[in-house]
């Protein structure tokens, strides 16, 4: 049976674009049908590659999707790739790359391990998100990093209502409120103070973001509670964000209700580095100790 690979790819760069190609050449050369998304496909121009609409059936059948790209273009990605439970593979052609498993320079033997299915399969957590007002459902989506809870208009805060399993919990007024997983613990929830958490970790956060409130740490919760966010009726609207790519507008009195995902997102993983090498590595961490610090820069300045 031909094996297959959906490539999504971050076509605004041409570096990005050529590192897409080389890799469709030698997945082809090793017998691989090779996917490209109807939207990229002018930009990417690989000939013999099967052209496929941007929907809920892109990634079905296919073995692997691998995104060439930053993290944005990885969750990009995984909307495709979660409803048919395929695997994503991140190469990092962005920044920081948390997400990514493999750099551009790394690339042949990346897909020398694919080809040989060399590779494990992680199941990464996400989040279920529903938004109901007047009793009602009004949308729903989901997340992989978190889903944010904002303010509309800059000047104003937004009055909000925490609960965890059906039980209030506290009341404060804030810039806004966001529930992540542990793979987005590094990511918006991290910039608002939250803590990292390890990525095999089964647990939801709940950080507030610029609260006004002495009680409005960040929170760490049971995978199978239920976090709801209700906004005050008197109150400004405001708006959820999932990944920073899906939103919807909440209305004063609206409800927001957080909880594990029922489909999980599965990545690759090729190489054996554990997290806490990775993190050190994306955040430049000084690992030596200050004094370990201090003395090699004062022996190497006395050569």
């Amino acid at each position: 049976m031909s094996r297959s690979a959906l490539l999504v790819t971050h076509v605004g760069r041409p570096d990005v674009v050529e590192a897409a190609k080389q890799v469709a050449r030698a997945l082809g050369d090793a017998g691989f049908e090779v996917r490209v998304l109807a939207e990229e496909a002018a930009a990417v121009g690989l000939e013999g590659s099967r052209v496929v609409d941007t929907g809920g059936d892109a990634a079905a059948g296919a073995e692997i999707v691998i995104v060439l790209g930053g993290d944005g273009t990885f969750l990009r990605a995984a909307e495709l790739a979660r409803p048919t439970g395929t695997p994503l593979l991140g190469v990092n052609l962005g920044r920081v790359g948390f997400l990514a498993e493999t750099e551009p320079e790394a690339l042949p033997q990346t897909v020398g391990h694919l080809v040989r299915r060399e590779y494990r399969v992680e199941e990464r957590l996400t989040l279920d998100v529903v938004v109901r007002h007047d009793g009602a459902e009004v949308g729903r989506s989901w997340a992989l990093n978190e889903a944010s809870l904002e303010k509309v208009s800059r000047e104003r805060v937004i009055e909000v209502e925490l609960a965890v399993d059906g039980r209030p919990l506290t009341s404060f007024g804030c810039d806004g409120v966001l529930c992540a997983t542990p793979t987005g613990s590094t990511a918006y929830a991290f910039s608002a103070g939250g803590p990292v958490v390890w990525p095999v970790v089964e647990a939801l956060l709940v950080v507030p973001n610029s609260a006004h409130a002495l009680f409005a740490r960040p929170l760490v919760i049971a995978p199978d509670s239920v976090i709801a966010v209700r906004v005050a009726d008197r109150g400004f609207d405001a708006v959820l964000c999932c990944d920073g790519r899906r939103t919807m507008r909440v209305p004063a009195g609206g409800r927001v209700e957080v909880r594990r995902g029922r489909a999980p997102v599965h990545v690759v993983r090729i190489h054996p580095t554990p997290f806490s090498d990775r993190l050190v590595a994306k955040f430049q961490l000084p690992v030596l100790g200050f004094r370990d610090r201090w003395r090699d820069a004062t022996d190497g300045g006395l050569g």
